[in-house]
């Protein structure tokens, strides 16, 4: 059996104080020699790099709309067996699942699947015993699902004064555990933009609040009665960290990622899956380099904040233009998002300026006042009958299979594609969406490679087939 400890860190709403807690706690746990690994509920991308920036490893994604439970258990299980205790940061309210309507890829249900206990953090500011009956109510409705996964709490924006006046009577009247409390503490706080936090290197002298975050939570937590609780956590079998691939790659094709300021979102467990397939991954940057990584034999480019540089991407005349050249030449690639706008003709910044950008897609990204088409979906091709009878005219997802994915942008494409089909999972909303070849798929989803590892597996497949070709 693995014994992995683990606690997540949930809350009744965003905006309660989740990720400044769960970093802080990560650091003081690091500071203590316990060597953490860190996921993140659901789709986000930016707090797992504020968690990576702290434990010097990289963060991973879990997601049970993604990811079947057995798949999401070896995912958790394979990171966490290699740590000395894992934190688990939830998403939104506890109990926010698919649609609003449904606990499904909340954070309950993750925590109910990979059996973690949970520590809700509550934001008591201005409360006293108010605070009483909503613990009750979270600790209640759980009942309705069977799974009594909270088990401590921690009261954000509360005094010490308030806290020791109050603490023997939440606990007297609730029955559980108080873990702590968080003061105000505004030096800390992370700021935010317009797909969410601000990233990591934005943040000037991130180490320096991180420490100091720390320290105060080693004053106000019960550090021990968290590591305790951690210690509590139902164990794993074994095989539960190990996965049998059916087929990897005979060669290593090298799969050229971008990677800088303006694209940085990525799934870590999916860059993972594609070297566990047998593809070698080489980072490059579209702001600073020159040209691509030499013997590319596939492109990735994922999402980011391109609008934010886009002056600086369209005047690297070289790098664009080596990237038209191996689009027009076959190479494989996938584009997500940042990555699909940087491939359109044209692309705004943040104040409505219009750049030229790689021109592989006719067409032009703009600002939108709103997100556009938020949250997750199914996506399936759009396969013609001509291209049933011939596959090399078809799609890199086949017929009759699904990918999930999420949308999240508040740019719009005047051409976003319509070789996919994307449905939400449980409303009746469906659109055509990426533009898509036996080669490539580009489009605003972002993929999560796990829900169907054939789609990459093809990929990366005829990115081992280009690679031959370019070497003839």
């Amino acid at each position: 059996m693995l014994h992995l400890p683990r606690i997540m860190l949930a809350a009744p709403s965003s905006g309660s104080g989740k990720t400044m807690i769960t970093c802080g706690l990560l650091q003081a746990l690091k500071n203590r020699g316990l060597e953490p690994a860190s996921f993140k509920c659901g789709p986000d991308y930016i707090d797992p790099m504020f968690h990576s920036k702290v434990i010097g490893a990289k963060s991973r994604n879990l997601d049970t709309f993604f990811t079947e439970d057995k798949v999401t258990r070896y995912l958790f299980a394979r990171t966490a067996s290699g740590a000395g205790i894992s934190v688990l940061e939830g998403v939104m309210g506890i109990y926010d699942g698919l649609g609003g309507t449904s606990v499904k890829a909340s954070s309950y249900d993750l925590a109910s699947v990979t059996d973690t206990p949970v520590i809700l953090v509550v934001n008591a500011r201005g409360m006293s015993l108010s605070v009483i009956p909503m613990i009750r109510g979270y600790l209640d409705y759980q009942k309705r699902f069977g799974n009594m996964v909270i088990r401590g709490v921690i009261l954000n924006q509360m005094t010490k004064m308030t806290y020791l006046l109050l603490k023997d009577e939440i606990e007297k009247q609730t029955g559980v555990r108080l873990l702590g409390y968080v003061p105000k503490l505004e030096d800390c706080m992370i700021e935010s933009r317009h797909l969410g936090l601000v990233m990591p290197d934005e943040v000037a002298d991130l180490q320096r609040k991180l420490q100091k975050l720390s320290g105060e939570l080693e004053q106000c937590l019960d550090l021990e009665g968290i590591l305790a609780l951690a210690q509590e956590a139902e164990d794993y079998r074994e095989e539960e960290a190990e996965w049998e691939f059916p087929e990897k790659l005979s060669s290593h094709p090298r799969i050229a990622v971008a990677m800088d300021e303006a694209f940085c979102f990525y799934y870590q467990d999916n860059l993972e899956l594609m070297k566990e397939l047998g593809a070698e991954l080489v980072f490059f940057s579209p702001l600073h380099d020159k040209g691509l990584p030499e013997h590319t034999d596939g492109l990735l480019l994922g999402g980011g904040y391109p609008e934010l540089y886009a002056k600086t991407l369209s005047e690297n005349m070289g790098m664009k233009e080596q990237i038209r050249t191996a689009i027009e030449n076959g190479i494989p690639y996938l584009a997500e998002c940042g990555g699909f706008m940087y491939l359109h003709e044209s692309m705004e910044d943040m104040e409505g300026n219009k750049y030229p950008m790689c021109g592989c897609i006719a067409g032009e990204a703009y600002r939108t006042p709103k997100l556009s088409r938020f949250g997750y979906v199914h996506l399936s091709a759009n396969h013609t009958a001509v291209q049933q009878e011939e596959p090399e005219n078809g799609q890199l997802l086949a017929d009759g299979e699904m990918i999930r994915a999420h949308e999240f942008h508040y740019f719009d494409s005047t051409d976003p594609g319509r070789d996919y089909h994307a449905k939400k999972p449980n409303g009746r909303r469906q659109w055509d969406c990426i533009h898509g070849t036996h080669v490539s798929a580009a489009g605003y989803p972002h993929l999560y490679y796990w829900s169907n590892p054939e789609f990459v597996l093809r990929f990366l497949r005829k990115a081992e087939e280009y690679s031959g070709h370019r070497e003839q």
